[in-house]
């Protein structure tokens, strides 16, 4: 049996981004720190041209993503769910029409719950699954350390932004280095991690 290594190509890779939502902003620890990590990842992935699916959920009590991410690029692939897992049948389907990709990169909310449910959803049907460190969160601290343990006790690649963005590029001759270069110039926030991870 083949191990999994965890590298990425932009023509095999696909990011989820999972209900960054304006109502979770009070409750939600680090998430001005968060936002911005997700939006590095949109802006990145729009140049790379890799495809980005989002869930909401159950937008019409807790509002939907916030204004800070610009959805315009993947409008119509921003998915209404009431379940935890971002897995949905219609996403399921759009994954399925993605035959190219097997891996995705999974950031947003909250790592214990959606993000947790939602790799486990995807490691069983045989995805590559990453999750960004700098840009999952929890309300607590200690539910967010220990989601992270779980994933990576189940198979998913603990990361971070920037790691991801440098292995899609794969060298400094990428069509596209300068400008994602120019999203990681500057570090991504602390997002509370530090050592425990």
């Amino acid at each position: 049996m083949a191990v999994r290594l965890g590298r990425l190509a932009s023509e095999s890779t696909a990011f989820l981004l999972c209900d960054m939502q304006e109502k979770f902003r009070p409750s939600i620890r680090y998430f001005p720190e968060i936002i911005k990590v997700a939006q590095r990842m949109v802006t990145a992935g729009n140049i790379l041209k890799i495809p980005i699916l989002a869930t909401e959920q159950y937008p019409k009590g807790l509002g939907n993503t916030v204004n800070e991410i610009d959805t315009s690029a993947f409008k119509d692939k921003i998915f209404t769910k009431t379940v935890f897992s971002m897995v949905t049948p219609e996403v399921d389907e759009e994954l399925k029409k993605m035959t190219n990709v097997k891996s995705l990169v999974l950031f947003g909310i909250e790592t214990q719950v959606c993000i947790m449910q939602t790799a486990l959803d995807l490691l069983e049907r045989n995805y590559e699954v990453h999750i960004l460190a700098d840009g999952v969160s929890s309300r607590t601290m200690v539910e967010r350390m220990y989601a992270i343990d779980r994933l990576r006790q189940s198979g998913a690649f603990i990361t971070t932004s920037e790691s991801v963005l440098f292995m899609l590029l794969g060298n400094s001759k990428h069509p596209n280095f300068k400008e994602v270069q120019a999203l990681v110039k500057t570090a991504a926030p602390d997002s509370g991690l530090l050592s425990k991870v």
